[in-house]
């Protein structure tokens, strides 16, 4: 039977994350915008049924983007398979490094990256934030809520049908990084990519995206890359599964984001969007030698 003081302590730690992740949410809150249409018009249902619209929307949106890339996008597509294969190629050694320290990492960045990346855990947190800017009216926290809903649901949804398609077994079934079963059903075959990992960084990068301060933003993605650090950690994850997780949750949320763009008129940090230099990702090339550049 469980301690009744450890289930305290892993109650608590659950209620602290989700009114962490609301406040620092709440943060980002700036002046009303309308979205696209005569908003004095539409009652709360209306919005709702507005924005749900638009967060299904989304989901389909992101997943018909490959149907329109250009050479830039293979490019980066190209990078990250490459990126990801690199990784495979040292899932061993990096699986082995990350066990031999397991016992050093503190307890609560372990429960952290659990309950942040549990589905029930995340549809709370993002639900909450949706239904305040809804019922408080604040169009700019709605479209926040249904940028981070949407993206929820297309990267969580997409991980599920690759986790069963591939079949990757954990690295802690002892069966290797090479061992595939397809479609096996087992959870010792669903390894690849992270749930925990696609959830957290998702959420993180909506956030991060509210904020012109990069002070501000690398601890929001600290927080999202945590979970799926601590996947590894649990020997639940090889690290080549986080960081495509983390890549389609970048790309995921960008895809949104650009969609969202013609429902809304206004979205965050819009009045000095024209003052700042746009966050993105481009890839380099010379002689033997590939790189991504990151610029903001």
């Amino acid at each position: 039977m469980l301690n009744s003081t450890y289930l305290q302590k892993k109650i608590s730690l659950k209620i602290l994350l989700l009114l962490g992740f609301y406040m620092l949410t709440l943060e980002a809150i700036g002046q009303n915008h309308s979205e696209k249409g005569n908003k004095e018009k539409r009652t709360t249902w209306q919005n709702f049924t507005y924005d749900m619209g638009n967060v299904f929307g989304g989901v389909g949106y992101s997943y018909t983007r490959p149907l329109y890339w250009s050479g830039d996008d293979f490019l980066k597509f190209g990078a990250v398979a490459a990126t990801t294969l690199g990784i495979y190629a040292f899932d061993d050694n990096i699986r082995e490094t990350f066990l031999e320290h397991e016992e050093d990492v503190p307890q609560i960045l372990k429960d952290y990256g659990w309950y942040a990346g549990s589905p029930q855990n995340n549809y709370a947190a993002t639900g909450a934030v949706y239904l305040t800017g809804l019922f408080t009216k604040n169009e700019k926290l709605r479209r926040t809520g249904v940028l981070l809903i949407s993206s929820a649901t297309a990267t969580g949804l997409l991980q599920q049908i690759a986790k069963s398609a591939t079949g990757r077994a954990r690295p802690g079934t002892g069966y290797g990084k090479n061992h595939f079963r397809p479609f096996g059903g087992d959870k010792a075959y669903r390894s690849f990519p992270s749930g925990h990992a696609v959830l957290t960084f998702s959420n993180a990068h909506v956030i991060a995206k509210q904020f012109n301060s990069w002070w501000v933003k690398a601890p929001v993605y600290a927080l999202g890359v945590i979970p799926g650090l601590s996947r590894i950690y649990a020997d639940a994850h090889w690290a080549s599964d986080v960081f495509l997780s983390w890549a389609m949750s970048y790309f995921m949320v960008e895809a949104i984001d650009l969609y969202l763009n013609k429902k809304y008129d206004k979205k965050y940090n819009d009045d000095e969007r024209d003052n700042r230099q746009k966050m993105s990702l481009n890839l380099t090339f010379g002689g033997n030698m590939v790189g991504a550049v990151l610029t903001f």
